[in-house]
């Protein structure tokens, strides 16, 4: 790839300012035909602000955007996908009830003649001839709503590829994904790159970024920070760079010797997610669940906060036997849980910061009560400057903060509850290294104040060290529990893939 050919997008001084707040400040990216530029940044560094001024969703307070080294300004979404800059999201926007060829075409039906009628055989072949320039097997007559988060991503890649994308931005692309999907994932990029598309790809996984990427561009708190070849840098460069300061310890585990069994379940089971599934949890302790996509343990954690009506079993907390059939039974039982879909189940993103965080304990700062609004904002302070949330202001939206933030908006609002035991599934699914950093800290202050935490997580690193003991579960049962000195990754993933050996054992 020839560095001196002109950039097929560049970005020049772009700002943008929402009501005084400065969210992007004289930044300046470009990416070339063929080449994979990863997008690197903290959560509220900018990088969706960047994102949706590049598809025409905001326009540039200052700042020019040349395409193919001609200034453009893009009024709309429509402007920028007719000029060839599209995007797909972590959470994919799509026609639920539409089929796969509707949803690629949408808006753009081709017509049989002067009849004006849509020419349904003509999209669904144009559909077919994508999938497989993708070598990708979907059947085009299926609805949206039955595939999975990959065929999603598969689809709007697709689009884009319809359109005649010449920049095509991956945000967050593998967040939901298996690692098998994820290297099908990887395929694709490479055939977008051979076919001289220019690739923005945003990721918090540096194992991503050093798969697939030709260059970096990092920002931080909105401003640009540094850019540059990929093969000049270390992931420690990177982190330096994205939060300027070194991380030093990456899972500071708390210095806590865990008590008594505060939980214990027994013989849990579910008609078709799980089985037989019995465990303890100690006073002061972090329990590790760990298996792979379909391994059942978000179900069970359903099941233990009453989300699953079907779930069977016994779940004893401070040795007496509770029954928990709604999530409002686990809530006065002392029950927490903070879901792995933050945007859909977690939080009310058009509601407010403070609002968020109090909703679960309406009852307790009341309604109507004169003094309401001070404790509601003396509460969401609290959890604010505890977990290091990045926001203009408390009455800020939800829907207007980066991910990361908003899911410390949502622990925020389960700690406020004061539980006994609080549930973390996927607490740090795509989200940055900083706030990450941030999570793990305040989950070694929660159980150094006694508070019993069950982490759910598909990082074997992080479960590997957070956690004291380590679940790991394989196709609904848990196939084995390990203590912390004894867990090793060579055994975990052997036995979330069902071998009784270690892996190189197993072969």
């Amino acid at each position: 790839m020839d560095n001196n050919t002109t950039p097929v997008l560049q970005l020049t001084g772009i700002c943008k300012r929402f009501a005084g707040i400065v969210a992007l400040n004289d930044v300046s990216l470009s990416v070339r035909a063929g080449e994979v530029m990863a997008l690197i940044g903290e959560n509220g560094a900018g990088k969706s602000t960047l994102v949706k001024t590049l598809t025409g969703i905001y326009r540039p307070d200052e700042g020019m955007i040349e395409l193919a080294g001609q200034p453009i300004r893009f009024a709309n979404a429509q402007d920028a996908m007719r000029a060839g800059v599209t995007a797909v999201h972590q959470e994919t926007v799509m026609f639920d009830e539409l089929t796969v060829a509707e949803n690629i075409y949408v808006g753009r039906q081709p017509c049989k003649g002067a009849t004006g009628r849509i020419d349904w055989s003509k999209i669904e072949a144009k559909a077919e001839k994508l999938f497989a320039r993708l070598e990708v097997s979907l059947p085009v007559r299926a609805r949206v709503k039955d595939l999975s988060v990959a065929q999603r991503h598969f689809v709007e890649i697709a689009r884009a590829l319809s359109q005649d994308a010449r920049v095509v931005i991956l945000d967050e692309p593998t967040a939901s994904l298996s690692q098998r999907e994820i290297h099908e994932l990887y395929r694709i990029i490479g055939q977008l790159r051979a076919a001289g598309t220019a690739i923005i790809f945003i990721t918090h996984k540096f194992d991503e970024i050093f798969a697939v990427a030709d260059r970096y561009t990092v920002l931080r708190d909105g401003q640009f920070i540094a850019e540059g070849a990929i093969a000049d840098v270390t992931e420690q460069d990177l982190v330096a760079l994205m939060v300027g300061r070194t991380v030093k310890q990456a899972y500071p585990k708390a210095d806590v010797t865990p008590g008594e069994v505060l939980l214990e379940v027994k013989n849990l089971c579910h008609p078709t997610e799980f089985d037989d599934v019995s465990f303890s949890l100690r006073r002061g302790e972090i329990l590790g669940f760990y298996g792979l996509v379909g391994a059942g343990r978000s179900e069970v954690m359903h099941a233990i906060f009453g989300l699953s009506s079907a779930a069977r079993g016994t779940v004893r907390l401070d040795g007496k036997e509770i029954c928990v059939s709604c999530a409002s039974d686990a809530i006065k039982h002392g029950i927490a849980y903070v879901p792995e879909d933050r945007q859909h189940q977690g939080a009310h993103l058009s509601l407010p910061i403070m609002q968020n965080i109090t909703l679960p304990i309406l009852s307790r700062v009341g309604f109507f009560l004169r003094g309401r609004r001070a404790q509601e904002t003396a509460i969401a302070r609290h959890y604010a400057e505890q977990l290091e949330l990045k926001a203009a202001h408390l009455t800020q939206n939800v829907s207007e903060l980066s991910g990361g933030n908003q899911q410390k908006v949502v622990l925020g609002k389960w700690l406020a509850t004061n539980p006994k035991v609080i549930i973390l599934d996927e607490p740090t699914k795509g989200i940055d290294i900083g706030s990450k950093a941030a999570v793990h800290r305040f989950i070694g202050e929660l159980v150094s104040k006694g508070l019993s935490v069950i982490l759910v997580s598909s990082e074997l690193p992080e479960v590997m060290g957070l956690a004291d003991r380590i679940v790991v579960m394989h196709q609904g049962r848990i196939e084995h529990t390990y203590n912390r000195a004894d867990a090793t990754p060579e055994n975990i993933v052997a036995a979330a893939s069902g071998c009784a050996l270690p892996v190189e054992e197993c072969v």
